[in-house]
């Protein structure tokens, strides 16, 4: 299955990315990949270092007619996020991902498919291993834990790095060129709510919400995308104020950087209601499906029979968890009023877990204006307070504030206006990228990101256009050969 991978071009890009997507490499368990980096290093010869939190540095000379040019840093993480379909039958602890060509796509069986940032890392090891492209003296530095907390790039010392200039290689579409991104911050509730048992004349069924696009909670969350905990909520809402529906548990979401595409929850309802409920339950239906008819086609709610359980939420407990839900921000709060179609600031309901008389709700919010970002959160935090729960903030990284004026975003620009006779699309961007932390240890480095086109990011319709790897690699290319 990987092999058509393998054959695609530029073969040196794709086998490694091959080589790398065979390698179990989540968040916060990057042991296996760490090695797989350091082997590379010294297998090549080269100067291979890591430091006290794991992150890798390979550094290569400058080939004989560029040793004496600026040496150049090449950054990516090594870390991807884990999600696969619910259907789909997957250990990511042990597997590598299983890929296949479809057109101008190169797609995963029902996972992630760690084209962010695998791409990126498979370019710079090319290069590290290439004998016959010429450029400057390299510094790779392969990242860790960019995906939950960016712990990696908080934890890279000053001085290890020499580069004048930084080259992130983590965006998503290969006409962009990042100069600038938002920061973020982990809002968690944590609370417990009182079990009792479930009366007597009550049916069981499992509501479930599934067949949401997902995707990146920075990158896509403009484009009006459903939230799965947020349509449980709603129904759940209906259910309970409207019908007097009992609750045992909920389970939606997963990450907090990716926007939920599933939820389950099971519900009971008396006996005398049942049939007006799902009429009910019909037409919300509809209604949902209707509001959401252009961005999720594939949205499916559905109601199944399910086994009686025992006991359920208490009814005051329920009712504060589902207000509070509705009372928190999802999706874009502020749009930036310095770039123009720039969110500034946003938040992601990930997770919600109600069972076994523990709540958890789990939130990423990220903004480019600092204090705006401490807003939002505190906005949830009040919300969540409200109902009772323990609130705490987690992961809070600094956003990257654009240099429009830098020496390395002229050069890059002046090269794809030559290879492309076109301009491109300068920008900042939603996502957590991780040059705002690096330059917080290398303030004299200057940075850009670019990268080839991906879509679906953090969901299991993750794909990386084929044709974009090509220009990708040839404007990383003929970036590192003209550079001063």
């Amino acid at each position: 299955m990987n092999q058509e991978v393998r054959q695609l071009e530029p073969s040196a890009v794709w086998n490694k990315f091959a080589d790398l997507n065979a390698v179990p490499r989540p968040s916060k368990k990057e042991e296996r990949v760490i090695d797989f980096m350091m082997n590379f290093g010294t297998s090549l010869g080269l100067e291979t270092i890591k430091d006290e939190v794991g992150n890798v540095i390979i550094k290569k000379p400058g080939t004989t007619d560029m040793a004496n040019r600026e040496t150049i840093i090449l950054q990516s993480h090594l870390d991807m996020v884990h999600q696969k379909n619910a259907d789909t039958q997957f250990d990511f602890d042990t597997e590598g991902i299983k890929m296949y060509v479809d057109g101008d796509w190169v797609k995963a069986r029902g996972t992630t498919l760690g084209a962010d940032n695998g791409l990126g890392v498979a370019a710079i090891m090319a290069l590290l291993e290439s004998e016959d492209i010429s450029h400057p003296p390299l510094e790779a530095l392969f990242t860790i834990d960019e995906e939950t907390g960016m712990t990696g790039a908080m934890g890279l010392q000053g001085g290890i790095l020499e580069g004048k200039y930084l080259l992130n290689l983590d965006t998503e579409e290969d006409n962009e060129i990042a100069i600038g991104c938002a920061g973020g911050i982990d809002v968690t509730a944590l609370g417990t709510y009182k079990k009792v048992a479930l009366s007597k004349g009550y049916a069981a069924f499992s509501l479930l919400v599934n067949g949401l696009q997902g995707g990146h909670s920075g990158m896509d969350i403009h484009k009006g995308l459903g939230n799965a905990n947020k349509i449980m909520n709603r129904l759940l809402y209906s259910a309970v104020f409207t019908f007097n529906a009992e609750v045992a548990e909920i389970d939606g979401g997963g990450l907090r950087n990716a926007i939920p595409r599933e939820s389950m929850a099971k519900i009971m309802i008396g006996d005398a209601e049942i049939e007006r409920y799902k009429a009910a339950l019909q037409k919300q239906i509809h209604t949902i499906k209707s509001e959401l008819e252009h961005t999720e086609p594939d949205l499916n709610i559905e109601l199944r029979d399910a086994a009686r359980p025992e006991e359920v939420i208490e009814n005051n407990d329920v009712r504060r968890l589902l207000q509070s839900i509705y009372a928190a921000q999802n999706g874009v709060y502020a749009m930036s009023a310095a770039i123009p179609d720039l969110v500034e600031t946003s938040n992601n309901v990930a997770r919600v877990a109600v069972s076994n008389g523990e709540i958890k709700i789990g939130c990423l919010t990220r903004s480019s204006v600092d204090s705006a970002k401490m807003d939002m959160a505190h906005s949830l935090r009040s919300a969540f307070e409200l109902a009772g729960y323990k609130v705490s903030f987690s992961g809070d990284y600094p956003g990257w504030e654009p240099k429009p004026d830098s020496e390395i975003l002229k050069i890059v620009q002046t090269n794809y206006e030559s290879l492309f006779s076109e301009k491109p699309d300068v920008m900042a961007c939603h996502a957590g990228l991780e040059c705002g932390i690096l330059g917080q240890n290398y303030p004299e480095t200057e940075m850009v990101s670019f990268g080839p086109t991906i879509r679906g990011a953090h969901s299991p319709d993750e794909r990386v256009n084929i044709s974009s790897v090509q220009k990708f690699w040839k404007f990383l290319n003929a970036v590192l050969a003209n550079t001063p």
